[in-house]
């Protein structure tokens, strides 16, 4: 397979894709709850996802797909070409804000990263990258990440991880946020995951993430030489959901090593 052929349908899929999300704001949103009140779906996301899968079926027939709406294939492992995407990263930012959403999409072949994007929709912004030759935000190369130290940073972390939650000990995790120069949060880990490769941003931390969160973002923090693990400093697992950080270089180990504690 031509990596640079998937590259370039890949990039057109998203460009249509996003047009069509924006032209959806003139038509009507249809609202649901998934898994809990706060955990929102529309019709634009079914659709975005459905639009997806039927062109990478007409493209690449024997490619399979991991999509957060479940139109996709029953993936047990990651053998062959897997594309996992979340097609509107950031929901209740759509819905609410119009803004700070994004179209999230990694391509891995036997469980290795080779192509991943991040599509800011709004702000017509794509950050992506291919293995092995590095990272690109709207075309333009972006260079490695530079070293971090906690009290220099600002970090992206939601406010639920700092009081009492049945995940990690909030302490540590207050004690981090009177380190730190400043803390944001975006309510999208793909955008979030965009503002720490391109340097808005040194950490971002988050308890509970799915792989379509964050397929796309991993293999671009690669590219530039962020480090991403789980909170436990253990690999990410695809095939489940994570606890997760994606750091600048040795703001990592201080995060956690020094102030994480789960539970």
């Amino acid at each position: 397979m031509n990596i640079h052929k998937l590259d370039k349908v890949a990039k057109s899929l998203i460009k249509e894709a996003a047009g069509r999300i924006r032209a959806s704001f003139t038509t009507e949103l249809i609202i649901e709850s998934k898994s809990e009140a706060n955990d929102l779906v529309t019709n634009i996301d079914k659709e975005t996802e459905q639009f997806f899968i039927k062109n990478i079926k007409q493209n690449f027939p024997d490619h399979r797909i991991m999509g957060e709406e479940g139109f996709g294939d029953d993936i047990q492992d990651l053998s062959g070409y897997v594309w996992i995407l979340d097609p509107i990263d950031g929901t209740m930012n759509f819905i609410h804000q119009k803004k700070n959403f994004a179209i999230s999409l990694g391509i891995f072949k036997d469980g290795e990263g080779i192509l991943g994007y991040i599509y800011d929709v709004m702000g017509d912004d794509l950050l992506s990258a291919a293995l092995g030759e590095g990272a690109f935000f709207n075309d333009q190369r972006i260079p490695r990440v530079e070293h971090a130290k906690v009290e220099q940073s600002i970090i992206s972390i939601n406010a639920s991880w700092v009081v009492p939650n049945k995940y990690i000990e909030h302490e540590g995790m207050i004690q981090l946020l009177n380190k730190v120069r400043g803390t944001r949060s975006y309510g999208s880990a793909a955008i979030e995951i965009l503002y720490v490769v391109m340097g808005r941003l040194d950490a971002y931390v988050s308890m509970r993430l799915s792989p379509w969160d964050i397929a796309g973002g991993i293999v671009i923090a690669n590219e530039v030489g962020a480090i991403v693990t789980t909170l436990a400093n253990e690999p990410i697992n695809l095939m489940g959901q994570n606890t997760f950080i994606v750091s600048k270089p040795g703001l990592h180990g201080e995060i956690v090593g020094n102030y994480v504690k789960l539970k």
